[in-house]
């Protein structure tokens, strides 16, 4: 208990350094601040990451580039220990701007000087040929893009994060984004579904075989394995369609409770036009039909199964019924669909 309390006191007083040196620009100071702050964070009062989350948030602008993706991660596990995320997020946000920005840069400087594979993008691994070729600023944008990714991702675990971001800025964060996979073939995959994340997003699934419809609300649904089995939830469970429902558990690892346990799909997911809808992609990929996203619900070609869980451990979600759709109105809705394939 004694070490425990002096961890704690350790803890607020590496801040407190790390503030004082970033301010005045010493950054040897400032190096071994963060160390002390790494080193003590788990010792520190839930209280402590609380409050000192919003002071880095503050700060993070006058930190230098390379370490700056450094703070931002230290800022994302303030957040999970109860640091207000709509606080911190905007000048995660900020950071995860010009990052992607530079790192724009540097795949472009990369194939302006020869190309080749890129270097892995971690953030020890520049070396003296990829700088002289891309030069620091370039490279600092590169090869800190993961830790940016792991903050802005613990951000938008946050539904009143998601719900706050400016359309705006999400169109931006996602087209810097969708530049440097297309420019790197990196796929950033768990930065792009957070960013693509929907909330109170209506919903209409068709059950073709028996002619139903239904409208749903989707929140915090980080790719379609996890919509498919809330999917099954919420009809086959709910007694609207046949088939075989997902155990209690399967469901619940699919909300918010911990853990992956196996699964087997129940539905092939297709547009109205007819084009599969891919588990492994995200419900935006559900075209949106007079200002609701439109789903088909066919038997599966063929039996699949998949650990029912959720993409973003830390991101709860839901899939509830709102209604189900009178017999015209879902005939009205198929009969806008294109055929079986």
């Amino acid at each position: 208990m004694i070490f425990t309390g002096r961890g704690r006191a350790r803890f607020l007083d590496a801040v407190t350094g790390f503030e004082a040196a970033v301010t005045e620009r010493d950054g040897d100071r400032a190096q071994r601040a963060m160390q002390q702050i790494q080193r003590h964070f788990g010792d520190a009062d839930d209280d402590q990451p609380a409050r000192v989350g919003p002071r880095l948030a503050a700060l993070l602008p006058e930190v230098p580039p390379g370490p700056r993706g450094l703070v931002a991660v230290l800022i994302g596990a303030c957040v999970e220990r109860g640091a207000d995320a709509a606080v911190c997020a905007p000048h995660v946000f900020d950071g995860l701007a010009e990052a992607l920005g530079v790192a724009g840069e540097f795949c472009e400087r990369w194939a302006a000087t020869g190309g080749g594979d890129l270097p892995a993008p971690d953030p020890d691994a520049p070396d003296g040929d990829v700088l002289e070729r891309v030069g620091q600023d370039a490279a600092d944008g590169w090869f800190t893009l993961p830790q940016w990714e792991m903050a802005s991702v613990a951000m938008l675990n946050r539904p009143a994060v998601r719900t706050a971001l400016e359309p705006a800025l999400r169109t931006g964060l996602l087209d810097a984004l969708r530049a440097v996979q297309e420019a790197s073939g990196d796929d950033f995959k768990c930065l792009h579904h957070a960013l693509l994340v929907l909330d109170e997003e209506p919903l209409v699934a068709l059950h073709r075989p028996t002619g139903t419809g239904y409208l749903l609300r989707m929140t915090g649904i980080g790719d379609n394995f996890q919509l498919h089995t809330l999917l099954a939830d919420v009809l086959i469970g709910g007694g609207h369609v046949p088939g075989q429902a997902p155990s209690a558990q399967e469901a619940a690892v699919c909300r918010d409770a911990p853990g992956q346990v196996p699964t087997t799909g129940a539905f092939n997911l297709v547009t109205p036009g007819g084009e599969w809808v891919w588990n492994e992609g995200t419900p935006t990929d559900i075209p949106v039909v007079d200002d609701v996203r439109l789903l088909v619900l066919d038997p599966p070609p063929y039996k699949r199964g998949w650990p029912a869980g959720r993409f973003f451990p830390g991101m709860p979600g839901d899939l509830v019924l709102e209604r189900v759709l009178g017999a015209d109105e879902t005939r009205e809705w198929l009969e806008r669909c294109a055929p079986p394939r």
